[in-house]
């Protein structure tokens, strides 16, 4: 169950930087997509979308590997 949950957490912030890959790509073809009146509106919230997924993941897989100690000794707590 544990597991299950874990797995959610890092698919839902994977979802939403998809999502704003594809709104940066829709402006730049120029498509509107509904929700949104202005292309550069599209855009910022694709990129803010885009850029919080990828740090939320990169943050997890960080976290992960500086508690196994599988990172560089610059990176580790306490050196």
């Amino acid at each position: 169950m544990i597991r299950i949950i874990a797995l959610l957490i890092l698919v839902i912030p994977g979802f939403c930087a998809a999502l704003g890959i594809k709104l940066m790509r829709d402006m730049m073809f120029g498509i509107l997509q509904p929700p949104f009146i202005y292309l550069w509106t599209q855009f910022l919230t694709g990129f803010l979308l885009f850029a919080g997924g990828l740090f939320f993941v990169g943050g997890f897989i960080f976290y992960r590997d500086r508690k196994r100690n599988k990172v560089q000794k610059r990176f580790k707590r306490g050196a």
